[in-house]
């Protein structure tokens, strides 16, 4: 008898948008160890404001939502609280209020929507949706650790580690380059890093400010449009796409489209963002093809990577809601390199005054979207460690219209549709040692396991030592958890997209085979000390049917100061709930994890990254972007121009007594602004 491919967890696919306070964890099974300690902050897309929950309707991607951060206190004995809320923006609630504008016309063309990965409005601008990662920060005389919450398209926001509630963006508004500078939005969409870093020994926090030029791709997408609104009977359908073909038509004849540039920035806590952009030793500037997901930092140089998650503008023009293309995978996308580009700038070169610098380019095979390195770096060499997502392209999804590669004439599963996808190799874990001398790589070890690294994504380490607060000088344990390998999710166009990748270790054929009999979830800890202690040391198994996500290093309260005297934390997707496990750290394999929490409210859906504080305090006081400042009264006019510049909206139908397309449009811009 054949044994049934293990199912997806469904619990994966659903969230609620609860805003929770100060509820207690029930415990499933095990025991609460004595020595927790800390705060455990975790955040998750959570939908948006029109779908009140997940999975989404139509089926996009899950990835995109408002963030959820959920707090997990353990500094009370016997017992975890936890409370979470919902991270709200200026753009939060312009989303809101333009979803409950009266005329169905002027809503359709003024509120936001799910394109893909990005949330859009055509008028307003891109959403900020922080729903990616944390950064904790502590500057000189400061008594609390600050907390950044991060998002790829958008900018970092300080939270308050008490209320959750959001501080202040980092930087003004125009102290970041849009990723388009035409036209002009109240929402600027701009791209960054959801993990910018914080030198504990330096005092300084580095980020990215990017933008990569899509104007040679506008003339195929308006002549596809184009054909799409011809064929379009609905009203409010047909009116947005003149409106959206109009606005690109406006950008490739002006050629407004922001050039590639890539901006370095560094801030001190409390002043103006410093900002460098990047340039090769030839002058020509630095490029980015796919994302700046996560960048590093060490004694001397910063690490910057060209990472395989190809979020970006593209997917405002390829994942118009309401409006299928002919197939929204090839009227345009980027594919993953299955190569990583670096970059290496050196810190010294960082002077007030210039405006360039160089950044010297290295290449290593195989792809990555995570990588750590160490902060030490004698004889000038980098350490650098990645997970290697070979063959998996983490910016897809499953869509209704995807097929299964065992019989393309089968559907995959709808009711998975907006989760993430099966890889199609295995994934690979990298140590480097690169000599920035001579931009070689002078050691490498690359690994992988039959078990336990199928869709390595998500990771944790020991990030500060509790008894000072500092970065350790060199990492030499990182848990990872994956993904695992599951029929269901394994689909017809990433076999097509995979078929021929470069730098395959298992069969394609194996690989679905593989995929048939599922391969679990696993937490694995490595042992990164050197390229000759490379080697997974300890792992567990998920269970058939759970998959774990958001792991995160919970340092004991008693004992030394070590890379594994500690706990993880992880979220658990049962198939029956969301769990909590907690995990010693020193003996992964242990048959049973020290103890499973839950509570029937607690419902998370595809949940991200994670940080600890070992203490939560009041918000700072000293740094505030004042919203007013941010948005000033001034761009209104600019946006009522444009209102009146776009003939496409001429032609609208004029209600009995009404007012006219235009008229209304700038009134409820207007309103916007009170």
């Amino acid at each position: 008898m054949v044994q049934a491919s293990p199912k997806v967890p469904l619990s994966i696919m659903n969230a609620n948008r609860d805003e929770l306070l100060d509820l207690t964890m029930q415990i499933a099974e095990g025991n609460l160890p004595k020595d927790l300690q800390g705060h455990v902050f975790l955040v998750a897309p959570a939908g948006t404001v029109d779908s009140n929950s997940l999975p989404y309707k139509d089926g996009n991607t899950c990835l995109n939502g408002d963030g959820m951060i959920y707090r997990f206190d353990f500094n009370q004995p016997g017992e975890v609280r936890w409370k979470q809320r919902l991270t709200k923006t200026p753009d939060y609630k312009a989303d809101e209020d333009t979803q409950n504008i009266r005329n169905p016309l002027v809503r359709d063309l003024l509120r936001f929507r799910n394109h893909g990965l990005i949330r859009f409005s055509w008028l307003l601008g891109s959403r900020n949706e922080l729903n990616t990662g944390f950064l904790p920060m502590k500057f000189p005389g400061e008594s609390n650790e600050r907390l950044l919450i991060t998002y790829d398209a958008g900018r970092p926001y300080e939270v308050d580690t008490q209320t959750l509630e959001l501080v202040t963006p980092v930087g003004k508004l125009n102290e970041w380059e849009g990723a388009i500078d035409f036209p002009i939005y109240r929402y600027k969409p701009i791209l960054s890093t959801a993990h910018p870093v914080y030198d504990t020994y330096k005092h300084e926090m580095f980020t990215v400010n990017y933008a990569r030029t899509l104007s040679q791709y506008l003339n195929d997408i308006i002549r596809q449009l184009k054909a799409e609104k011809a064929k379009q009977q609905e009203q409010e359908k047909h009116q947005r796409l003149s409106l959206i073909c109009e606005s690109l038509e406006q950008v490739l004849n002006g050629k407004f489209w922001n050039n590639d540039f890539v901006y370095l920035m560094r801030w001190d806590g409390k002043g103006e963002l410093k900002k460098w952009q990047l340039f090769h030793p030839d002058n020509s500037p630095v490029t980015i093809r796919q994302s700046m997901h996560q960048i590093g930092v060490t004694e001397d140089y910063i690490v910057l990577m060209d990472t395989a998650f190809t979020t970006g503008i593209e997917q405002i023009l390829t994942n118009i809601p309401d409006i299928p293309l002919i197939d929204e995978r090839k009227l345009f996308r980027v594919e993953p390199s299955p190569d990583s580009t670096i970059y290496i700038i050196r810190r010294d070169d960082l002077q007030d005054g210039t405006k360039k610098v160089v950044a010297q380019k290295i290449v290593i095979p195989l792809e990555a979207s995570h990588f750590l390195v160490d902060y030490e770096n004698p004889g000038n060499k980098i350490t650098l460690h990645a997970a290697h997502i070979c063959a998996w392209d983490v910016a897809e999804w499953l869509r209704k219209s995807d097929r299964s590669p065992y019989d393309t004439s089968q559907p995959v599963s709808p009711r998975l549709s907006g989760t993430q996808q099966s890889p199609m190799d295995i994934s690979r874990m990298g140590r480097y040692v690169i000599d920035v001398n001579n931009l070689s790589v002078k050691e490498k070890e690359v690994i992988s396991d039959r078990d336990c690294t199928w869709g390595t994504g998500l990771f944790t380490y020991l990030d500060r030592l509790p008894s000072s607060g500092m970065t350790p000088k060199k990492l030499d344990n990182i848990y990872w958890v994956s993904f695992g390998l599951w029929e269901e999710l394994t689909t017809e166009s990433m076999r097509e997209q995979y078929e021929d990748y470069p730098y395959r270790e298992v069969p394609l054929n194996e690989v679905l085979q593989l995929a048939k009999e599922g391969k679990p979830s696993c937490l694995f800890r490595l042992n990164t000390a050197s390229n000759e202690s490379m080697r997974i040391e300890d792992y567990y198994k998920f269970p058939p049917g759970h998959i774990a996500l958001s792991p995160q290093f919970i340092p004991r309260s008693v004992g030394e100061e070590s890379s594994t005297n500690g706990y993880i934390m992880c979220t658990v997707f049962t198939p029956e709930r969301d769990e909590i496990w907690i995990f010693d750290a020193e003996n992964l394999d242990d048959k049973q994890p020290l103890c499973k929490l839950y509570h029937p409210q607690l419902n998370f859906g595809l949940s991200l990254h994670t940080t600890w504080l070992q203490n939560l305090g009041p918000a700072q006081d000293k740094y505030r972007v004042p919203v007013a400042e941010d948005y000033p009264h001034s761009i209104l006019k600019e946006l009522l121009d444009r209102i009146d510049s776009l003939s496409s909206l001429d032609d609208a139908p004029v209600p009995r007594g009404g007012q006219d397309l235009k008229t209304e449009l700038k009134q409820e811009i207007q309103n916007l602004f009170e």
